[in-house]
């Protein structure tokens, strides 16, 4: 099998002590024993009940220590997907970092006029091709819905031209059962079958709760279809700390590693062995303004805690990565995405989303996903592992250079250079006349100037037409 791992080599910080994450874990389990969830789904409930867990006076599903022990033992550690051709691409676990994009976005900087707009249907497809370009992006989500549209036809829309417009995997959002399955149908004839789907997962469906404590109907209908189809699912709720969950880091962590464990109990009692994502958003409703922060440091420090305790649980986690609070792509934008993208590779978070995300996700630019990537790219050579060895010590060339000499012509330079210098494509690395000389652009100038020349050169491998026929078939008959 083709190694698609992609982990860092030092960096990693701690947020929580052994016996801190031992005690929400111990607490999490409390709140689902005693306090229980409310799950509102019949069948879902039905399978919580068959499984061991138990049904209050309140309606609530309670679930004992040990079905949360058993449904760990279950899911996997790690996973792979697989891109549109059937090759590994993303082996999601331990600490490997992926990042992609982000979905649904509301409004979107237009790349020509660089107006504030509301996005259409053809941008999902604009987004998956410059994804698909840029090489360190490395899965697929929608970047844009389109306004106006039924989300019963948007959803399958998406994803019929993510599919025409990247290789790379994807990972899915819907409404309810009946928007993803056209797309496992299209994910299907894809693949050759549904058997072959199964064996190779291409795309990952997100799931999310509601804080607090609840589970709706669409959310568990999502869950139980995709176990039953070999769909990974991620179980990610989002508890506002000071909204929908206390405001302090560990009890909004809690709430929502609660929440997630429900979920994948659920999962793993209807079908052992799925695999499944485990997650949270913690955003933090900042008591100023209203305003559900997603860069705020209350934001990152609950985050890095929700993934430290998937790492604890040896769980494949949803991550964040890459997106500000930033109206417009300037110095806070740049320092806030690149804090994320950085945070998320130390971590050793696993499918890192929202790359190119703006405003509190309300807004998307195609220039700050082109910045991420560069970013990317330079936080991987950070933080990659440093050799040392007979070769790299270099003892023998400083003999033969000696004192006062240089190490310019020396083969050992020729042969470790590239190695060793990362080629900046965006940031600026030349003297203020070459800079100008060049055209004296920022940063963000640049990456306009190159998401254009990508999405004008960049052609995907195109679909045999028979399957393109098949495909657009689903589409006509949602």
């Amino acid at each position: 099998m083709t190694d698609v791992s992609k982990q860092i080599g030092v960096g990693r910080p701690s947020f929580l002590t052994e016996q801190q994450k031992q005690k929400i874990y111990d607490t999490a389990l409390g709140i689902l024993a005693n306090v229980g969830m409310k799950v509102l789904h019949e069948e879902g409930q039905a399978v919580m009940l068959e499984g061991g867990c138990s049904l209050d006076e309140d309606g609530l599903v309670r679930v004992p220590a040990d079905v949360v022990g058993w449904a760990r033992a279950m899911a996997p550690a790690s996973f792979v997907v697989y891109d549109r051709a059937g090759e590994p691409a993303m082996e999601l676990g331990g600490r490997n970092s992926y990042y992609g994009n982000g979905s649904d976005i509301m409004h979107l900087f237009d790349l020509e006029t660089g107006e504030r707009r509301l996005g259409k249907l053809e941008d999902v497809g604009v987004a998956a091709r410059l994804c698909d370009a840029l090489p360190n992006i490395d899965f697929v989500m929608s970047g844009a819905w389109p306004d106006g549209m039924d989300a019963g036809e948007a959803y399958p829309r998406q994803f019929n031209l993510m599919i025409k417009n990247t290789t790379k995997p994807l990972v899915m959002t819907a409404g309810g059962v009946e928007t993803v399955e056209p797309m496992w149908r299209m994910a299907c004839e894809v693949r050759g079958g549904a058997e072959e789907l199964r064996a190779k997962p291409y795309f990952v469906m997100y799931n999310q709760p509601v804080s607090p404590l609840k589970h709706p109907f669409e959310t568990v209908d999502k869950l139980l279809f995709c176990a039953d189809n070999g769909i990974p699912s991620t179980y990610c709720p989002s508890p506002v700390a000071g909204g929908t969950a206390p405001i302090t880091v560990a009890g909004q962590v809690t709430l929502g590693l609660a929440e997630a464990l429900f979920g994948l109990a659920m999962q793993q009692l209807r079908v052992p062995g799925a695999a499944f994502v485990i997650g949270q958003g913690p955003n933090t409703l900042d008591m100023a303004t209203a305003q559900s922060s997603y860069n705020s440091p209350e934001f990152v420090r609950a985050y890095a805690c929700e993934v430290e305790m998937a790492k604890w649980l040896n769980l494949p986690n949803w991550g964040f990565s890459g997106h500000t609070d930033a109206q417009v792509v300037d110095a806070q934008a740049g320092m806030e995405a690149d804090e994320m993208v950085k945070l998320s590779m130390q971590l050793g978070s696993n499918l890192n989303h929202d790359c190119g995300y703006m405003d509190f996700g309300l807004t998307g630019s195609l220039e700050e996903l082109v910045m991420v990537d560069e970013f990317i790219a330079r936080d991987r050579r950070l933080l990659a592992a440093v050799e040392v060895s007979q070769e790299t010590l270099a003892v023998d060339v400083l003999v033969k250079v000696g004192p006062g000499g240089d190490f310019l012509g020396q083969k050992h330079t020729k042969t470790h250079l590239r190695a060793n210098q990362w080629r900046a494509q965006l940031l600026n690395r030349a003297s203020h006349e070459r800079w100008a000389a060049a055209g004296g652009l920022d940063l963000t100038q640049k990456a306009g100037v190159k998401a254009r020349e990508l999405l004008a050169t960049h052609e995907v491998p195109a679909l045999p037409d028979e399957l393109v026929a098949r495909l657009d078939a689903v589409i006509a008959g949602i």
